[in-house]
């Protein structure tokens, strides 16, 4: 198996949109990842929360694919940790992906003794925000 990753994904309102749920039926479909697990955490305006799979939501029985392969991995505890992050009347998309395209490496770190001890979720917008401040360096002659 290669490294796993747990996302939380927040949305601004209380539930999950099938565009949303139609880009993680994509994600299923990409060579380079696997999704092993998902859960839907819906905090109501009156900051109530509750938590469901995505093809328990009414509104998403007809998106194709959302009825896949899913192993129960994400539980309650995970669904409370993900709700502290919302605010009233917001919804969040948990999902457990295994990066298949990792798979060959680990398996060869694992031959020779060794592992994958760590790793960091950098946020796109901090990596934007880095590679303005190098371009800007290399144009300023640095």
């Amino acid at each position: 198996m290669g490294p796993a990753e747990l996302l939380v994904l927040t949305f601004p309102q209380e539930t999950v949109s099938v565009e949303a749920a139609t880009a993680l039926v994509r994600l299923r479909a990409a060579a380079g990842v696997r999704v092993i697990d998902s859960l839907v955490v819906l905090r109501d305006a009156g900051g109530e929360a509750t938590y469901a799979e995505l093809a328990d939501l009414e509104h998403l029985r007809d998106v194709a694919g959302l009825d896949g392969d899913e192993l129960p991995l994400i539980g309650p505890e995970d669904a409370q940790e993900a709700a502290e992050l919302l605010e009233p009347g917001s919804t969040a998309l948990i999902v457990l992906i295994e990066h298949l395209w990792a798979e060959e490496a680990a398996a060869a770190l694992r031959a020779v003794g060794g592992r994958i001890a760590s790793g960091v979720r950098i946020p796109p917008e901090n990596i934007e925000e880095a590679v303005r401040a190098a371009e800007a360096r290399v144009a300023a002659g640095e």
